[in-house]
């Protein structure tokens, strides 16, 4: 399938990093490769910008990319985000320091047209939230295995979602009569569960299949990690970049860099997308970023 995505705050996030020729930056998350390919654009040939991402399908519609441009300047790594020190480490010498770093903590488009995979509560397709082929926990397992503590733990606090005892007791109920492992096996319990007069205009899976996604692949526990391990690698004068789309990530950043010396915050409050970026990509709407120079 085609790689479809489109870089969320494109214009915001390259006026923060402001690259310049020869300038050595860090893509986080590959996706689609817009703001990899952007920056490549800025730091010439003699610049260089390393890419990171876990999922098969962006690192090979990127290598495609980077392939039919014909350039030079782009390091791709098939790697989680939170081991940025070792990826580091392992693919430059000694002390190596970049001049940026950004972190684009959505969901791709493409990833949510994968029918191989769950992401998606559209259509019947595998219950496989993982980013990637690596990936340590199953969604299948959480969905079959978590005690109703955990699902609801998780419904409430990674989906935020107000019903997310009734749904996780749904989710239980129905185990007991067949494992699940597709995504319409567990959308007809959840529609079950959240009758019709009491849904919101949300499809009533989609907070549930935020928090399952968020579950499988440790997302903010990723996160935290990485901001410690960016705050290393970069330069003084570097810049920090993060987009986030959810309150609980969002928070993490805020609280990083409120509470850690070494940052200037370039934004005291996130910025958020333009009404005509919205218009053009809804997928947007909930996006905030915050940016710091590394001091």
């Amino acid at each position: 399938m085609v790689y479809s995505h489109k870089p969320v705050m494109l214009g915001e996030v390259l006026k923060f990093l402001n690259p310049l020729p020869r300038q050595k930056f860090i893509d986080c998350t590959l996706g689609g490769a817009g703001y990899t390919l952007a920056l490549a654009a800025k730091v010439g040939e003699e610049g260089k910008v390393v890419a990171i991402d876990l999922d098969d399908l962006a690192l090979k519609n990127a290598a495609e990319e980077i392939k039919n441009r014909k350039l030079k300047n782009i390091i791709l790594i098939q790697d989680n985000f939170k081991n940025l020190a070792t990826i580091i480490n392992a693919n430059f010498p000694a002390g190596e320091r970049f001049d940026g770093l950004v972190l684009d903590l959505g969901l791709s488009s493409a990833q949510l047209d994968d029918e191989s995979r769950g992401f998606s509560f559209k259509g019947d397709r595998p219950l496989d939230m993982a980013f990637g082929p690596a990936n340590e926990r199953s969604t299948i397992d959480i969905v079959n295995h978590y005690p109703l503590a955990e699902l609801t733990r998780i419904f409430r606090e990674y989906g935020e979602e107000r019903q997310a005892y009734r749904l996780a007791q749904a989710i239980i109920a129905g185990r007991r009569d067949q494992k699940l492992e597709t995504t319409a096996a567990l959308i007809a319990l959840i529609e079950k569960a959240v009758p019709s007069p009491g849904r919101s205009r949300l499809h009533p899976a989609t907070k549930v299949f935020q928090a399952l996604r968020m579950e499988t692949n440790e997302e903010l526990s990723a996160l935290a990690a990485v901001l410690p391990a960016a705050a290393r690698i970069l330069k003084p004068g570097g810049c920090l970049v993060v987009v986030s789309f959810h309150s609980g990530e969002d928070r993490i950043v805020k609280r990083y860099l409120k509470d850690t010396s070494g940052w200037k915050i370039l934004t005291k409050r996130p910025a958020v997308p333009s009404e005509a970026e919205i218009d053009e990509n809804p997928r947007a709407r909930s996006a905030k970023l915050r940016a710091a120079i590394k001091i």
